[in-house]
């Protein structure tokens, strides 16, 4: 589990918990317990998509994936561990009884969307044909960006954001979690394993939708810019405090790792 959790990594969403519960005004070391649950079921979706039934990868943070690290059976039961340790730590937490709540199915909600989002990815056959864009953004929205809006949200609830509030930070989340994958296909496309600490080529390989198979390089770098612009837009009535997101989402679109 440690070194599942503590191999490395950019730590994206427990930042963003972090820095959601800072713009709506709230103590953002109150939304560290909610910061590390994200963390661990993050963590934990690594650790099963790394395994030889989904992804089938070896490298992940400049490391052997933990089923290659210290087998199979030990890289499952870590991830199931590491789900379980998710909502132990927010029950935990010593928040009152109506946050906690409200976390806990916030958390439960990225999770599932985050598995749907693996399903329609990996098993692509389970329901009736789409049209590639939609089917792409689908996957996506799901894969990638639900645990990211969760992150946002739980950080928002740590701060007793209101629903109009949540709304902001949910237009957003959206669009940053879009946006990230858009990123993630760029690299796969253009930067070679040994600066991305992860096997690059494979989706293409794989016949996976990708942004660049689906738009081009060119059109995909133009759909980041154009996430970007709304992720900003969504919380640009928040001010100063949110200001931190803001060159959290720059700094996703302009990464190179």
């Amino acid at each position: 589990m440690r070194y599942a959790v503590l191999g490395g990594g950019k730590r994206i969403r427990p930042l963003l918990v972090w820095f959601s519960c800072q713009a709506f005004g709230g103590e953002p070391t109150r939304a560290l317990p909610a910061a590390a649950a994200v963390e661990f079921v993050h963590a934990f979706s690594l650790v099963h998509d790394d395994l030889p039934a989904m992804d089938n990868d070896d490298l992940r943070r400049g490391r052997p994936t933990l089923h290659i690290h210290a087998g199979q059976a030990m890289a499952i039961l870590a991830g199931d561990a590491l789900l379980s340790l998710a909502y132990d730590t927010l029950a935990r937490a010593g928040l009152d009884s109506n946050t906690e709540i409200a976390l806990i199915r916030e958390l439960a909600t990225g999770c599932a969307g985050m598995i749907s989002g693996q399903v329609f990815d990996t098993l692509p056959g389970v329901d009736p044909p789409i049209d590639s864009r939609a089917a792409l953004e689908r996957i996506h929205r799901n894969k990638t960006g639900a645990l990211i809006r969760a992150a946002c949200r739980m950080g928002a609830i740590c701060a007793g954001a209101n629903t109009e509030a949540m709304h902001a930070i949910t237009a957003y989340a959206d669009s940053i979690g879009l946006m990230f994958q858009a990123v993630d296909d760029l690299l796969d496309v253009e930067q070679p394993t040994d600066h991305t600490g992860k096997r690059t080529g494979k989706d293409a390989d794989a016949g996976k939708l990708t942004f660049p198979g689906l738009l081009g390089v060119q059109g995909t770098r133009e759909q980041v810019e154009a996430l970007l612009g709304r992720a900003i837009d969504g919380i640009s009535p928040l001010g100063a405090p949110a200001e931190p997101l803001v060159q959290l989402a720059e700094q996703l679109a302009r990464r190179d790792r």
